[in-house]
């Protein structure tokens, strides 16, 4: 039992903190997923509050799995963890068997990335039960679960993995994911994402026998059949499952309706989308500087655009009170939260292929831009 609780404790708190270190790399998506679960319980008034809940349930699972690993506070860290995982149990099992959230984001994007598909609901309960099962074994050998360093030691590591857990998600929020495992990553082709493979499908008719009266179906029609039989239904069987668009969704109207999709994507030049995906809750503080950005631009011949979910109405006053002149287009508001995880962020492209892009803290002048990718 000793071996087993032991290597049961070891691969625990890595799962944990692999776990929490892929919610930590993107939180605001996180917390995006939260809002999902916000709703579906018809609890909306914790909305405002998803971004810190989101950041503490990344830390928490971080700093959990490294106290297990050290074998630090032994019987606290096993009910912390036993509390966490009956809850998304619950969470889990709630969306499976009501079919409410259909991508939990246990692993954010890293697993629809690595594996070209989310969990299912049913896979994302049955994880949990796994993890359940997992943290029984560890309460029944907890016995021999002894720390790996002395206490004082064991102090001075929990401080500093919590001081590190706590950094992380932050600069992450502030600065955009280190690691970007969604389809709109630098370096991915946005036409490219939206292609998929379409199921393989078989076809099969039922015909009735204008003789015998006898009903048989067939993988195809039979030569002349209209002489000997009388159709009567058909149906469709997928022999082999198709590969979904990684981007769904994705297209750029003007304010009229006009859609302006392939003028955008298909810009063999450098161009430049502003992503502000709800002018609500964009920051105005950088438009200053951004509008200097555009007007440079136009110098340069260089399209730049802003995309927006939001209506016309919130768009003009939005650019009266951030006094900006900037050309805003329509987008799905989903689909611009996952292009970047900033409000507003900004984005560079040529021929539809994400080349750059910065979080609304550290947007650069157009001048360095320019030095860095132009003059190549």
């Amino acid at each position: 039992m000793k071996i087993t609780t032991n290597i049961v404790r070891i691969v625990t708190g890595i799962l944990f903190i692999i776990s929490g270190l892929i919610k930590a790399n993107d939180s605001l998506g996180f917390a995006y997923k939260l809002d999902e679960y916000f709703e579906v319980f018809g609890t909306n008034f914790l909305v405002p509050l998803s971004l810190p809940l989101a950041m503490f349930v990344c830390i928490f699972e971080i700093a959990l799995g490294f106290a297990l690993l050290l074998g630090a506070r032994t019987k606290l860290t096993l009910w912390l963890l036993l509390l966490m995982i009956v809850f998304f149990t619950f969470l889990t099992f709630y969306s499976a068997y009501f079919n409410k959230v259909t991508d939990c984001g246990c692993f954010g994007d890293a697993f629809k990335a690595i594996f070209g598909r989310s969990f299912s609901p049913w896979e994302s309960f049955g994880k949990d039960i796994f993890f359940l099962v997992l943290i029984i074994i560890l309460f029944i050998g907890r016995q021999y679960i002894n720390p790996i360093v002395g206490p004082r030691f064991e102090n001075v590591l929990l401080i500093i993995i919590l001081a590190g857990t706590t950094a992380f998600p932050l600069y992450t929020y502030n600065y955009l994911p280190v690691i970007d495992f969604r389809p709109f990553a630098i370096g991915k082709n946005i036409p490219e994402q939206t292609k998929g493979v379409p199921d393989e499908l078989k076809y099969f008719y039922k015909l009735k026998d204008k003789k015998t009266g006898e009903i048989k179906e067939f993988d195809k029609f039979p030569a002349d059949y209209e002489k000997d039989y009388d159709y009567i239904d058909s149906r469709t069987e997928i022999t082999k499952k198709g590969i979904d668009p990684k981007i769904k969704d994705f297209a750029i109207s003007d304010l009229n309706g006009s859609d302006y999709t392939e003028d955008i994507i298909g810009n063999p030049n450098y161009n430049f989308l502003l992503i502000c995906y709800d002018l609500d809750k964009t920051d105005k503080a950088i438009f200053g500087k951004l509008n200097d950005f555009v007007a440079l631009c136009k110098q340069d011949s260089v399209t730049f655009i802003a995309l927006t979910s939001s209506s016309k109405e919130t768009i003009d006053k939005f650019k009266l009170e951030a006094k900006t002149n900037i050309d805003f287009y329509n987008s799905d508001g989903t689909v611009l939260k996952t292009m970047i995880r900033s409000n507003p962020g900004l984005m560079m492209l040529k021929g539809g292929t994400v080349v750059d892009m910065w979080h609304f803290h550290t947007i650069p002048s157009f001048n360095d831009v320019k030095e860095k990718y132009f003059k190549k």
